[in-house]
């Protein structure tokens, strides 16, 4: 049965030094591309490592000593099972989004050089986390792009704050939701700064509130939820008139859509909107609204006829 941990050790924090105690002790290392609830099936890809090959994988798997402090949730792969020269299992250890280890301690740590590992993997025929690899790094472009485009948005004299609020998550996550508390702060009190007026300042919002309505990758990011955050938190008379007032632009229709059809607003005041506001969203929706926008409507959001 494979176990998760190393055999022998007491639990502490992980080290390169404990890595090598036990990898100097191996007769052959079997790495197996998947979690380790599928190392003994037939089609998972696999290799052997042994000889002089075991101090190439005790380099490439040096950690930043310490650890991180947290384990993380999913399973992890590839799964390194390190057999002793007599066959018995000494540890099994497991790879956590290519780059930290699992398995030799309290906690997770990091590789010193996860992407070297990748490759090593990859000449052995185990290639899958450089595709993951490439995946993750074309995701995180997009988020970038996706977060610029948000900052890009921000109405006149709240761009500053916009990025502030849009700085990406940390591995710290209490010091980093700190952080953007304090940035949605400033970022609210620095839109009533500069648009005193509450009509023209929720209309302001609800146009840079439609900036996710029309991304491909979907769902409100927490620059996104910032944003909603500071509108539920106007006057809703207010803002239900500022929403109705006419003349009205595509990307402020699609922030009320986003507005009028998100949980909180609706728990709070209901689906239903006054008449006048009702038919121009759904002039708008029906027109050139998004697939979700449909979805709602269609299912009497916004106080439109339930029609499924």
């Amino acid at each position: 049965m494979i176990y998760e941990g190393t055999a022998g050790m007491a639990e502490g924090a992980p080290t390169t030094a404990r890595l090598g105690e036990v990898l100097n002790r191996a007769g052959h290392v079997v790495i197996v591309e998947g979690p380790r609830d599928a190392v003994d099936r037939a089609d998972v890809a696999r290799t052997v490592v042994s000889g002089a090959e075991i101090a190439d994988l005790a380099r490439l798997l040096a950690i930043v000593d310490g650890g991180t402090g947290d384990r993380c949730r999913c399973m992890g792969w590839p799964t390194i099972m390190v057999h002793d020269m007599n066959g018995e299992l000494l540890a099994c250890w497991a790879l956590h989004h290519q780059s930290g280890l699992r398995g030799l301690g309290d906690c997770d740590a990091d590789l010193r050089d996860g992407p070297a590992l990748t490759e090593w993997l990859a000449e052995r025929g185990l290639t899958r986390s450089r595709e993951v690899q490439s995946e993750l790094a074309a995701q995180e472009a997009e988020a970038d792009r996706r977060r610029t485009r948000w900052v890009l948005a921000a109405p006149a004299g709240l761009s500053d704050a916009a990025a502030d609020v849009a700085q990406p998550p940390e591995r710290d996550h209490m010091a980093w939701s700190r952080r953007l508390q304090e940035a949605k702060d400033r970022l609210a009190a620095l839109s009533r700064q500069r648009y005193p007026d509450g009509i023209e300042r929720i209309r302001v919002l609800l146009a840079w509130a439609g900036i996710p309505s029309r991304e491909s990758t979907g769902g409100l990011q927490w620059y996104d939820m910032a944003l909603q955050e500071q509108l539920l938190s106007e006057d809703p008379a207010l803002v239900l008139a500022a929403a109705a007032t006419r003349p009205s632009s595509p990307d402020r229709l699609d922030g009320a859509a986003e507005l009028f059809g998100s949980t909180k607003w609706t728990e709070a005041h209901g689906r239903g909107l006054p008449k006048p506001l009702r038919s121009m969203l759904g002039e708008h929706i029906q027109a050139d609204g998004t697939d979700a926008m449909r979805f709602r409507m269609s299912h009497g959001y916004y106080g439109a006829r339930r029609t499924v």
